[in-house]
């Protein structure tokens, strides 16, 4: 316990030393912020936000983006209730402050965007990471009607949805059970200037109101089974099982090959095949796939 103990602070302090060794660098960085109650469409607007202030970073929930790449932290939404969100959102944790901060020293940004429901709270995030004052604001009242604000509290209410500012592929590892679909967005900035487009993802938080997003196990075997029948080595299929791990699907499945086949080769392409393909189906994650050969079929002559 003692020796745990002493890890425990030497990791501490290294990770305080970090921080310290941070601050010459990003003194220099300008700050921005973009506040707005939680519901109104900041994640929404964030790029477009973004891109007035030509910053190609942005820190909303946890997470550090590079334009539409994520590059650091977790989101925030994956936490189980809303108080962890918020401690996550703010870096609250060492742990959480070194790894953005490692990333801004990697890509050494010039200014940076964060996203935020208050003044404070921003304000609380730019001193955790070390970071200068705000420099300047913007409100989600400056780039929002009253009529949009009112429907995207109504669809975050009813529907439990979010969005952050990153595309599908980005984060559907990190949100295995709770992502929803695509948004791309384009948005015309006036005749001879170069239009704002983007691809968001819009998902649910573990504590939505609506609670978990999921997918019928049936829609995984229907999946699997169908790619299995398309499959010339796999003459057929005898018994799928499909699980739900939480952070994704364990697949298991037992098959008769058809003679003439490799049967390593056979089911090592058809399993590569069938998880690509349920992931991109379904933004569910294959946890596991294991595909048995129980049989061979030898097909008896004039077949």
């Amino acid at each position: 316990m003692a020796v745990g103990k002493f890890w425990e602070g030497m990791k501490l302090r290294m990770n305080l030393k970090e921080i310290k060794e941070m601050l010459p660098f990003a003194n220099k960085i300008k700050v921005y912020a973009f506040v707005g109650p939680s519901g109104t469409g900041k994640s929404y607007r964030a790029q477009m936000v973004a891109g007035e202030k030509d910053t190609h970073f942005i820190i909303d929930d946890g997470l550090l983006i590079k334009d539409n790449e994520v590059i650091a932290g977790e989101s925030a939404k994956k936490a189980a209730t809303k108080v962890a969100t918020v401690k996550h959102a703010l870096f609250y944790e060492e742990e959480e402050k070194v790894e953005i901060i490692k990333a801004l020293k990697k890509y050494k940004p010039q200014s940076i965007l964060i996203l935020g429901t208050s003044d404070g709270m921003v304000q609380k995030i730019a001193a955790n990471l070390g970071l200068p004052e705000i420099s300047d604001t913007t409100y989600i009242t400056d780039v929002a009607t009253e009529a949009e604000m009112q429907t995207a509290r109504k669809i975050r209410v009813t529907e439990g949805k979010h969005v952050i500012p990153v595309p599908t592929f980005e984060i559907k590892k990190d949100f295995s059970g709770y992502l929803l679909d695509p948004l791309q967005i384009f948005k015309s900035k006036g005749k001879g200037q170069q239009p704002y487009i983007s691809e968001k993802s819009i998902i649910r938080p573990t504590f939505s109101y609506m609670g978990k997003f999921t997918i019928s196990d049936t829609v995984f075997r229907q999946i699997v089974e169908y790619l299995a029948v398309q499959t010339p080595a796999i003459y057929k299929i005898l018994k799928t099982r499909v699980e739900n791990y939480g952070d994704g699907a364990k697949i298991y499945m037992e098959v008769t090959i058809l003679y003439g086949y490799n049967v390593v080769d056979g089911l090592k392409d058809f399993k590569e095949k069938a998880k690509k393909e349920i992931e991109k189906l379904t933004a569910m994650n294959v946890v596991q796939l294991d595909v048995v050969a129980k049989n061979i079929y030898v097909p008896e002559e004039g077949e």
